[in-house]
């Protein structure tokens, strides 16, 4: 079973990871992007069949395309056991998780797994149910991201982190109520933290589940920042204080 991904940036980084197998892809006709034509040498290179069409027939396809679309072998969720197994693997560098509890915008779930590239977070966990999915949607907003960070779907938050606990790993929430301010917290031990969603944030019974909560300081009128912004700022003041060391 394939699915379709969507954009330059999650083509190219499909073609340069070699993750999965891409069975065809679909160029628009008379756009001389360069962006384009790396896919073009790269598809020919792999030998990856690929096709020059008019805009329309790609617009009937996806919209916002950009251009190109590949048909590539059905997205792999990393299993939870594996995931524990590569992190107790790296020795002297503690473990840094994402956990989302009900994200359902693609947009902000692609956002997040791009700042967890970013800043070489080991995994993202979100829930088989009531979450978004791996879509080309998302595969899209993460510009290819979803090709290398590891992504875990389990049944239950609960008791995943209690899990997570067991191996060692710390479990940090989010709550606008919380004590304890983000740069207070000591992120240089092995780490996992739990975002919810705007609009109820973390659930009562995965917050509970938590070690402690933080919060990060609302200045002005607005009482909220954008999921995908918190955790990018959390997960860089992660990187601040690792780094620092």
């Amino acid at each position: 079973m394939s699915e379709k991904i969507v954009g330059r940036n999650p083509v190219i980084e499909a073609l340069r990871s070699g993750t999965r197998q891409i069975e065809k892809i679909w160029i628009v006709q008379g756009n001389e992007h360069k962006r384009l034509y790396e896919i073009i040498n790269a598809a020919k290179q792999k030998r990856i069949p690929y096709q020059r069409c008019p805009r329309h027939q790609l617009d009937r396809m996806h919209p916002n395309h950009q251009g190109v679309i590949a048909y590539i072998s059905e997205f792999q969720y990393t299993d939870l056991s594996s995931l524990l197994k590569n992190i107790q693997n790296k020795k002297n560098v503690p473990a840094i998780l994402i956990m989302l509890d009900q994200i359902h915008d693609p947009r902000n779930l692609g956002a997040i797994l791009r700042t967890a590239n970013a800043t070489n977070t080991d995994g993202v966990l979100i829930p088989k149910n009531n979450s978004v999915e791996i879509t080309a949607a998302v595969h899209k907003a993460a510009a290819g991201s979803t090709e290398y960070t590891p992504i875990i779907k389990v049944t239950n938050l609960a008791q995943t982190i209690e899990k997570l606990k067991s191996v060692g790993i710390w479990v940090v929430g989010t709550a606008e109520d919380a004590e304890t301010q983000y740069t207070a917290a000591d992120f240089t031990v092995p780490t996992c933290i739990v975002l919810g969603n705007e609009g109820h944030g973390i659930r009562r019974l995965v917050k509970q589940k938590c070690d402690y909560l933080v919060h990060l300081p609302m200045l002005g009128q607005i009482t909220s920042l954008n999921v995908s912004v918190t955790a990018g700022v959390l997960l860089y003041e992660v990187l601040r204080q690792r780094t620092a060391i």
